[in-house]
């Protein structure tokens, strides 16, 4: 089916929030974009929704896409939408978290060049509004780190 409106529409995307513990410390999932905006800039995995899938769906498939990484219950946590926050146009996101349990290993894939662990107190410089985002996604999910 296709679709005409008067007015311009936002677009919609997922981000992922995956988290382990390491000998009692926490780390977090990241992958080094592949494409603009901010290429080669470190990210939550996540991206544009399909027009046939549930935000959840979308979620499970770009954390698949992006790091291989399947096995994990995700919840969704919160919605970022302000102006500006995409340099692409008016960009909504879902942000979903999780904790791995298995040991299961990341690797890159789809638009990411690469995918890594960080300690959540030991972050690199990153894209978008995503610092913001693991800040606040790390006090929902209950993650206590010291600086």
């Amino acid at each position: 089916m296709a679709y005409t409106y008067d007015y311009p529409r936002p677009m919609f995307t997922v981000d992922i929030i995956i988290l382990r513990k390491i000998e009692e410390q926490t780390q977090i999932l990241l992958i080094q974009r592949g494409r603009e905006p901010f290429k080669d800039s470190w990210a939550l995995p996540g991206g544009f929704i399909e027009m046939d899938e549930t935000l959840e769906q979308s979620a499970y498939r770009e954390l698949a896409e992006e790091t291989a990484i399947t096995e994990v219950s995700l919840q969704e946590l919160k919605t970022y939408g302000d102006p500006g926050r995409d340099p692409r146009g008016r960009t909504i996101s879902v942000v979903f978290g999780g904790y791995l349990k298995t040991q299961q290993q990341a690797q890159a894939g789809d638009d990411a060049a690469q995918a890594k662990w960080y300690f959540v107190d030991e972050l690199p410089s990153l894209a978008f509004d995503h610092q913001r985002i693991i800040q606040e996604s790390l006090g929902l999910l209950g993650v206590c780190f010291s600086h």
